[in-house]
């Protein structure tokens, strides 16, 4: 299950949270570690250089897109593996909605769509679409395939 898709800028202020199957008590523990986490290895870091992570017996996969970070925390099917392909999919979501590596600015201009990105492409703590044109079209909320 993924349990965590969370956006924070670059002084660890969140501007997006998406938590699955995570207590509410616990959320305020998982903010502030993914934040400390990203201040301390994500100065110098490459513009979506994937970097690794454990804690317990989940996997955190994190990178930074533009001036803000993303961390995918996941545990049981979801390894540092499966989830790449999620934070591959939500880098190529962002910048397609931007139309470049955003800015803390352009991110929040474009919070809705961002948004609505996410929802599509995790659902309940599951990966649901992987492919930017189906994400696209679903956003417009068109059918996912022509008719």
């Amino acid at each position: 299950m993924i349990l965590a898709v969370l956006f924070a800028n670059s002084d660890g202020n969140i501007l997006i949270e998406r938590f699955h199957g995570v207590p509410a008590e616990e959320r305020l523990h998982w903010r502030s570690f993914l934040v400390k986490l990203g201040s301390e290895n994500l100065k110098g870091a490459k513009n979506e250089e994937l970097l690794v992570a454990s804690h317990k017996s989940v996997s955190i996969v994190y990178t930074m897109i533009g001036d803000v970070c993303l961390y995918i925390v996941g545990k049981d099917e979801y390894d540092e593996l499966a989830l790449s392909e999620v934070i591959f999919a939500v880098t190529s979501a962002v910048k397609d909605v931007c139309g470049k590596p955003p800015t803390e600015r352009l991110f929040l201009d474009k919070y809705g769509r961002i948004c609505l990105c996410l929802d599509e492409i995790v659902w309940k703590g599951l990966l649901e679409n992987t492919e930017k044109d189906r994400v696209r079209r679903l956003i417009r909320l068109k059918p996912p395939v022509e008719p």
